[in-house]
């Protein structure tokens, strides 16, 4: 009797263990239910960025466009600029070579008949 009397003691006493009684659900319903937060978290996200930030993401990108067309006549107008400067600084390179190797020629020609002025002189 007294095992007998254990067992209930043990199952249904002070001292019994405690149990946690849940109700399961079929993995399916759990999957499905995923899908459907997923698939609402998606669509408000989407929902609250697209409409707001498509419109200003628009009118930015046809600013920044209308900037890059500027920057590059701009672009356009300074490269033309450097090609004359480089092609004018070229020729007056030209120009000065020329008129040195005159220089020096008339100085010689100076010098030349400076030299027979003074040997006549004498």
């Amino acid at each position: 009797m007294k095992p007998v009397r254990r067992n209930i003691r043990r199952h249904f006493g002070l001292t019994a263990k405690q149990v946690a009684v849940r109700s399961q659900r079929p993995w399916y319903f759990q999957a499905i239910l995923g899908v459907i937060c997923a698939a609402l978290g998606f669509s408000l996200a989407y929902w609250l960025l697209h409409d707001n930030e498509s419109k200003n993401v628009k009118l930015q990108l046809q600013q920044l466009s209308l900037d890059n067309k500027e920057l590059e006549i701009k672009l356009v107008g300074a490269q033309r600029e450097l090609q004359v400067e480089l092609a004018t600084n070229n020729n007056l390179a030209k120009e000065l070579a020329s008129v040195q190797d005159d220089n020096i020629k008339i100085k010689e020609d100076l010098f030349f008949y400076k030299n027979m002025l003074g040997k006549k002189s004498k």
